[in-house]
């Protein structure tokens, strides 16, 4: 069983004998099973390949696994299912938790669901919202966020600096390369 298990969870996402390379250069993929059309094979640049097969990849931090029925997020009944704490357990058990229970049991504390935007500044770009730049010693307070465009453009050409953003860079090159070889 355990043997089985392992030869699955290991398994390349496509067979190497469905895939080959024709005189063309091109990338041939043997089907699992015919199209209702009668396609058995697709035919494509190595390009072309290598980009569905990159889209079959998840994006970071993507939950992959989808829960239904007695697990899923909002179901009434999840709590009687999933492992929670002792004093939520007594609660789901009894529907009342005993006051003896609530001292004993330790606080549940609740977990942060997003980290504050100036903890993400200080973590990432390495710059401390909290303190004052200039001295290090006073604390900083937000007094407004400004998000139309127009006062920001305003704001950026009263300090000389540029009010557009960035122009975007075109994707690499780098795949044209590999479908010239």
């Amino acid at each position: 069983m355990a043997g089985s298990l392992c030869r699955y969870i290991t398994r390349p996402a496509l067979s190497d004998e469905r895939i080959q390379v024709n005189a063309a250069r091109q990338v041939q993929l043997e089907l699992k099973t015919p199209w209702q059309d009668g396609t058995t094979h697709l035919v494509l640049s190595p390009l072309e390949f290598m980009q569905r097969l990159a889209a079959l990849v998840p994006r970071p931090r993507l939950h992959l696994i989808r829960y239904h029925g007695m697990l899923a997020p909002n179901t009434k009944f999840r709590a009687r299912v999933v492992p929670q704490g002792p004093a939520a357990r007594a609660h789901v058990a009894t529907g009342v938790a005993a006051p003896a229970e609530c001292e004993q049991a330790e606080p549940v504390r609740a977990r942060a669901q997003h980290i504050g935007w100036a903890r993400l500044l200080k973590r990432v770009f390495e710059i401390d919202m909290r303190r004052c730049p200039s001295c290090g010693a006073g604390e900083l307070k937000i007094i407004a966020a400004i998000l139309e465009r127009a006062a920001i453009g305003k704001i950026l050409t009263h300090l000389g600096l540029d009010p557009l953003p960035p122009p975007r860079g075109r994707a690499s090159e780098a795949g044209h390369a590999f479908a010239a070889d």
